[in-house]
């Protein structure tokens, strides 16, 4: 087992025409038995990445590193790694046994009784062992993920490496397959790297998130931590369901002002000291409907969750959303005042889009946990 270290990573692709850059200078440490999630929009170069650290794409440039040893140059075959596919990869004419037991038979010298001994192992511990005679298309969904990640398991690699594994489940299968690959990861303490363009499913499972845009690494950190530090706009948009509330704002000294007459005065403006513009984010959870205040919204939807409510509103052209108790229930296509702390409010540069400031700069943590999902 091991950690992993990519360093000054590139990935180009030759069109004919011209060169397609699909990662670019991507460095990151793995830790040994950590959980990294990689994560961004579609085409943002996270499969790519999980397919040069399993051999199947040769590195333009740079290096991985398994622990001590530099796999750069290593063929697939040669890097302990299992890799688990969105589509599950499942042999149709071989039973679960014979699924989960071919790799073995393949790299390893064990006997069949040996081999029979470590698939029977696994599927007891995926609770399949009912099924290691029927074939796949027997199984639903769930069933034969769990076959494909028996057929990762029995293996026992140094790496695991999960392309968007659960993607093809419905709702609820998937967030409980998301709580036992958790347990499961942890139980084996195997390092994994996984990818997956749901950021919701990003944040409930990786120890922590690597944010990718255009081929770029944007920020890596614990969940919570990106969620309430971003480093810029981008990472602060795409991190969060309902995403984060963003209009842009003129800076008149210490006052932000915006579209549909919103108003704003700062009782710390040194954030914003020497611009002119910015983008002003503030989370749906932010937001407080209150009796009377200077920032108005016109209610479009009002979206019932059960335990909150969901308040689709628009300002100016402009859509907010704020998640509010389920008490408050406003009319649509009614007006409502609304406001915000400014501790909580998220400020970046108009041009740059980099975080000026953020919602942690003045926010004790346990205030925080204490009022907010």
């Amino acid at each position: 087992m091991s950690g992993i270290n990519i360093t000054e990573l590139d990935k180009v692709y030759d069109s004919g025409t011209e060169n397609v850059v699909a990662v670019e200078n991507l460095s990151v440490e793995i830790n040994h038995g950590e959980f990294l999630v990689l994560v961004g929009p579609s085409g943002c170069g996270k499969s790519t990445t999980l397919r040069c650290l399993a051999g199947l794409e040769d590195v333009t440039d740079g290096s991985i590193r398994f622990g001590d040893n530099d796999v750069t140059d290593h063929r697939a075959s040669e890097r302990d790694v299992a890799m688990v596919f969105q589509n599950y990869a499942l042999y149709p004419h071989m039973t679960v046994r014979g699924n989960i037991g071919f790799g073995l038979k393949l790299s390893t010298k064990l006997t069949g009784d040996e081999i029979e001994q470590k698939v029977e192992s696994v599927a007891e511990m995926l609770g399949i062992s009912k099924l290691l005679d029927e074939k796949p298309k027997a199984l639903s969904g769930g069933q034969q993920q769990r076959v494909a990640l028996g057929r990762a398991i029995v293996r026992e690699p140094s790496v695991f490496l999960m392309d968007e594994p659960l993607s093809n489940l419905d709702a609820k299968l998937r967030s409980d397959m998301r709580t036992e690959l958790q347990e499961l990861q942890a139980d084996l303490d195997v390092t994994t790297v996984y990818v997956t363009h749901d950021q919701t499913e990003a944040m409930a499972m990786g120890d922590r998130i690597a944010v990718m845009d255009g081929g770029v690494l944007q920020q890596v950190g614990p969940p919570e931590e990106v969620y309430r530090s971003p480093v810029n706009q981008f990472v602060a948009d795409f991190i969060g369901s309902p995403s984060i509330n963003l209009l842009s704002a003129d800076v008149e000294g210490e006052t932000l002002r915006g579209p549909g007459g919103f108003t704003y005065e700062l009782d710390d403006p040194e954030p914003i000291a020497g611009h002119d513009r910015v983008r002003v984010g503030v989370r749906p959870e932010d937001i407080t409907v209150v009796d009377s205040g200077q920032n108005t919204a016109d209610v479009t939807v009002v979206e019932p969750m059960g335990n909150e409510n969901f308040l689709y509103m628009e300002m100016d052209g402009h859509e907010l959303t704020a998640r509010v108790d389920p008490s408050i229930r406003p009319a649509e296509e009614t007006q409502v005042s609304f406001d915000f702390r400014e501790a909580a409010l998220y400020l970046f540069d108009a041009q740059t889009g980099d975080a000026l400031k953020t919602k942690t700069d003045n926010v004790d943590p346990a205030v925080v946990g204490a009022t907010e999902d």
